[in-house]
């Protein structure tokens, strides 16, 4: 039977998983492909540190090199993360003629174009299913089973660290500070979760669906992010009794052209079937104008279900090495000429979940509520708690639609009142999901 070898540059957890897969699964994937998936060599600095698994038998090497200039390995598989020296890595296998598989989705939402059009140029395939929501084939329905569809909207929920912290709150009330560190101790969270709790990495995810969607490059930079650190649990309480829950969402909408593409903590309707996503898995709804709405949901990340996508991306490239016919699998770009603008946070509108902290006094609603007023916000409904342990009284308030730079402006003058005593939190609301 023929043998299709495959070089691995990182053995972390996405790479053990795929060496896993490959080998508990074997006689299956053989079957299926008519070829075997053979290790050729593995390369990562750390030789020694155990994996769960036996390395005896791997062909082992510190050096990224002796993978992506051995002239018997087609294709090179990218699991070490971050932007350099991965970036090189592909790039040099590439203009070796050989076919690349990466789950690296800072480096696709960055320097995916760059990427993209070297693989282009040289004929050679690049898999990239595991960059997104793990497990769940949602690059593959992009480019594929939805590539008949203009999507207009996107609502997802990418990132199984910042959801697995808002559902403990949810239902145990706990502090952010409380749920995230008891999030590394289980492994949900890395020592520094910057890029989970930032919003930074839901970010780089929704700029690579984007990119697959328009044909070229949405950058993050053009994505408003906010995280899920400022989030208490009077805001998660508040939501509830509204019949809301608060997840931390992709947003992307095309309405005639006009673009908004955001990630931010979001209060979605509680019988919405988004607001059911718990712990640490993904879920995403994409509309499309032929196919209409599609939900796609599961575990959005781990050793096994990421190791599960980049295997399918193997199976996919042997497939085509077999029958000659490389170079297929659709790129980040097109020829597309067509200017993509996306709309800056100003240009939002949106109905808005405001906290106000203030000082217990005669009079301290009707300031805000004329501030409110002044820049034409409309007040929903609004109510006041009694006074906390720190003084301050907490005032909630639901608004109907309005503009981000209006609703900015009168905030900015909210803070500065002398009654205030913390900045507003906002959190924007979507009521109609496609669900």
């Amino acid at each position: 039977m023929k043998k299709i070898k495959i070089g691995i540059i990182g053995l972390g957890t996405v790479g053990t998983g795929v060496v896993k897969i490959l080998q508990q699964n074997q006689e299956l994937i053989q079957n299926r492909l008519g070829a075997i998936i053979e290790i050729a060599k593995v390369a990562d600095l750390d030789l020694t540190s155990d994996r769960g698994i036996s390395l005896n038998h791997l062909p082992l090497t510190q050096d990224a090199l002796e993978v992506i200039n051995d002239p018997q390995i087609p294709i090179v598989v990218e699991l070490m993360g971050g932007e350099e020296p991965a970036a090189s890595f592909l790039l040099k296998a590439i203009q070796n003629g050989k076919h690349v598989v990466t789950a690296n989705k800072a480096l696709l939402s960055t320097r995916g174009e760059e990427i993209f059009k070297s693989a282009f140029e040289r004929q050679v395939d690049i898999g990239f299913e595991g960059s997104v929501c793990g497990g769940i084939p949602l690059i593959r329905a992009i480019k594929e089973g939805l590539s008949a569809n203009k999507i207009t909207t996107i609502f997802g929920i990418l990132n199984g660290t910042a959801n697995y912290i808002l559902t403990r709150m949810t239902e145990e009330g706990k502090g952010f500070q409380e749920v995230l560190e008891e999030a590394k101790k289980l492994g949900y969270a890395e020592t520094d979760p910057s890029l989970d709790v930032h919003g930074t990495d839901t970010t780089h995810k929704l700029s690579i669906l984007l990119s697959l969607v328009y044909g070229k490059k949405i950058s993050p930079e053009d994505i408003y992010t906010e995280g899920i650190t400022r989030i208490h649990p009077l805001d998660i309480e508040f939501a509830m009794q509204l019949g809301y829950r608060i997840k931390l969402l992709a947003i992307f909408k095309d309405e005639n052209g006009e673009i908004e593409a955001r990630v931010h903590p979001t209060l979605i309707p509680a019988e919405s079937l988004l607001s059911h996503v718990k712990g640490v898995n993904n879920a995403v709804f994409i509309y499309g104008d032929a196919v209409g709405s599609t939900l796609f949901y599961g575990q959005g990340a781990g050793m096994m279900p990421t190791g599960s996508a980049v295997v399918s991306d193997l199976i996919e490239i042997s497939r085509n090495i077999l029958k000659g016919n490389c170079g297929t699998i659709v790129p980040f770009f097109t020829e597309n000429k067509n200017t993509i603008t996306v709309k800056a946070k100003n240009q939002f509108f949106s109905r808005y979940y405001l906290r106000f902290s203030a000082q217990d006094r005669p009079g301290v609603l009707s300031q805000i509520s004329g501030i409110l007023g002044k820049f034409n916000i409309s007040i929903a409904s609004v109510i006041q708690r009694g006074q906390q342990e720190d003084g301050a009284v907490p005032i909630f308030m639901l608004i109907h639609k309005a503009r981000e730079e209006y609703t900015a402006k009168a905030l900015q003058e909210i803070d500065a009142l002398p009654v205030a005593l913390d900045k507003t939190m906002l959190i924007r609301i979507e009521d109609h999901l496609i669900d």
